[in-house]
Parts: C-alpha cells; sequence; structure tokens
C-alpha cells in the first residue's frame, strides 16, 4: 500500500472519535498486546511506580511552585477526561499524592515526575497539590513517569513512540528508554523507526491518534 493512502486511511479514521469504551481498551488489545503480554504486567507496572511513594511522607505543595517534566509524554490532552477528573477531585479530593522531586536547575521549585493532570486540577481548583517530594535522578525520573503513565494514562502507540524519541534524543541509553516504557529491544527499534521516517510535522498534525494501532503506522514507514 503506498505511503499516501495509508495516511490517508489513518487521517479519515481519526475523524470519528473512537467510544470511551473502546478507547480504553486500547492497552490490552490488538498489536499493543506485543508491548504488555497481560494485565499481570500491566498491574506490576503500575506498582513500581506507586513503591517510589511508600513510606514517603505526603506534603501540601503550591501548584504554582511546580513544573512539568522535562519530558512530554502525552501529544494532546483528553478534555472529556479532565473534566471528570476536575469534578471528581471536587468532590471527593485528591486520593493519591502525585510524585515530584526538587528542581534540579530552579532552587524552591518542584518538577513532576507523574500527576500531571491531578497538579493541574489542583491549580484549577485553586488548591495545593498532595504530593511526595522524592531526590531523583533524571533516568530514574524518566523510568518512574513512563512505567506509570504506561500503565494509566491509556497513551497510544505514536505517543509511546514520540516518547521513546525523546528520551533517545535527551541521550538516555536504549536499555533505560525500554525500562520506561516497559517494552522489548525489538518493538523501541520499531517506535523508532517510525518517528525518524515520518515527518515530525506530519505526526503532530495527526495527533494522539487513539484508535490507530501499531501496524498502521508502520505501514508508512515502508
Amino acid at each position: 500500500m503506498a505511503r499516501r493512502d495509508v495516511l490517508l486511511g489513518i487521517t479519515q479514521a481519526e475523524t470519528t472519535k473512537p467510544d470511551r469504551q473502546a478507547t480504553a481498551g486500547y492497552a490490552t488489545r490488538g498489536a499493543s498486546r506485543s508491548m504488555l503480554s497481560s494485565i499481570g504486567e500491566l498491574a506490576a507496572q503500575a506498582a513500581k511506580a506507586e513503591r517510589l511513594l511508600e513510606g514517603e511522607t505526603v506534603v501540601d505543595l503550591d501548584p504554582s511552585l511546580i513544573d512539568g517534566s522535562f519530558v512530554s509524554d502525552r501529544m494532546e490532552d483528553d478534555d472529556e477526561a479532565f473534566a471528570e477528573l476536575v469534578a471528581a477531585i471536587r468532590e471527593r479530593g485528591q486520593d493519591s499524592p502525585i510524585l515530584v522531586r526538587p528542581h534540579p536547575a530552579k532552587n524552591g521549585r518542584y518538577q513532576i515526575v507523574f500527576g500531571h493532570r491531578r497538579a493541574r486540577v489542583a491549580k484549577e481548583l485553586g488548591k495545593p497539590v498532595r504530593a511526595v517530594v522524592k531526590e531523583l535522578r533524571d533516568k530514574d525520573h524518566v523510568v518512574a513517569q513512563g512505567q506509570e503513565n504506561s500503565a494509566r494514562a491509556n497513551l497510544s502507540f505514536i505517543e509511546r513512540a514520540v516518547f521513546a524519541h525523546n528520551l533517545a534524543d535527551l541521550g538516555h541509553d536504549r536499555e533505560t528508554i525500554q525500562s520506561a516504557l516497559a517494552i522489548d529491544a525489538p518493538m523501541l527499534t520499531r517506535m523508532l523507526s517510525v518517528t525518524k521516517r515520518i515527518p515530525t510535522a506530519i505526526i503532530h498534525a495527526i495527533g494522539a491518534a487513539k484508535g490507530i494501532g501499531r501496524d498502521r503506522w508502520l505501514d508508512l514507514t515502508l
């Protein structure tokens, strides 16, 4: 299939937004099964990230003192899901703390490892955000960020591929990237081939494409 035809198929598919139930199942069906072999592995990823919070003191931080991670793992926000999170936190409060580290370059500020949306909600509601503050090296930061979001954020194949590409650009080795995304070496090679061969402008024009699996993106690299 010609690259132009594949691209047309992707963009046409994106004009019909997948329903939330179908989208929610993305991480455990189709091509994504080669990245996460089971629900048990998915839970293990979340557990690894959550262990960073165990035994640590939860503090209230001013959201205005918190900066985002130095590398993004999302291409776009789901406005509907964010509105639901705002409503839930307004009603029940923040159930689980975010993880931050002291900002490596700005004294007195913090950098989010994971929990960007919860921090954004707190700022929108004018409330402090519950957080665990932990000293982390850049490598540990990206591994924790990647594992937490791979398990919970329902990131699409292309979002994960762009995250891998960004980590590689920042100088992180393949082992670190594989650990952050819980993928093997062949999958990382496929992801990086997509971001290398497809122009960044096209990737961002298409967007997160949660209804589009790995194989459609790989077709574009042929």
